[in-house]
């Protein structure tokens, strides 16, 4: 997993069912009612806030475990404030809302939304959705590393076949031996494959 995610807490209590939590609320009232669910549930209410104005450094001094929001009706330029904020700070994030509409709710969940709830929220619900609203987030932080993972795979692969490809011309060797060349290099210089293939490629563009 990587740094974001551990940052978000995913990690850090994996156990413990309290979480720290952020609540956002538009309503007072409606925010109280799910403030003191919150609690009832187990969960440690770190902060509160009317609006999102102040989220982004609340997040970096509090580090909560999972932003949960209660809205009347979400619209799309909040969802730019969350994407904005998912790509820095990614963070489970659970979205209660009075009213959704279809196509809003479908783009809460591509841009980062764990879970998105219409109409409303129960107190014997909370901490179910709390504990899913994480879930979701972990496996969708382990898909996009593995995602990452495998582009990256890819294009270090192009790049050593490359670099094979130069030595091969270069040497008059074929690819089995321009790969052991690249291999011993890398041993010698007690560098990865990867780098040595880019040093290939680099000298062999000033060589031209």
């Amino acid at each position: 997993m990587n740094g974001k995610a551990r940052e978000a807490g995913i990690k850090r209590n994996p156990d413990n069912a309290q979480r720290r939590v952020i609540l956002i609320y538009e309503a007072p009232a409606r925010a109280q009612v799910l403030e003191s669910t919150l609690r009832a549930s187990g969960h440690q209410v770190v902060a509160t806030l009317c609006g999102m104005r102040e989220l982004a450094e609340r997040i970096d001094a509090l580090q909560p475990d999972i932003i949960v929001m209660d809205m009347e009706q979400p619209d799309l330029d909040l969802l730019d404030e969350l994407r904005a904020l998912t790509q820095d700070r990614p963070r489970p994030i659970l979205l209660f809302a009075q009213h959704g509409d279809e196509h809003v709710i479908r783009q809460a969940i591509r841009i980062g939304v764990s879970s998105f709830v219409v109409d409303g929220w129960s107190s014997t619900r909370v901490k179910a959705l709390v504990d899913v609203a994480i879930a979701r987030f972990a496996e969708n932080q382990a898909l996009r590393e593995a995602l990452d993972e495998a582009k990256t795979t890819l294009a270090e692969r192009k790049v050593v076949e490359r670099a094979k490809g130069i030595l091969m011309l270069r040497r008059k060797c074929d690819e089995q031996q321009a790969y052991g060349l690249l291999r011993k290099m890398a041993m010698d210089r007690n560098e990865k494959i990867v780098k040595v293939a880019h040093s290939v490629i680099g000298a062999a563009e000033l060589l031209g």
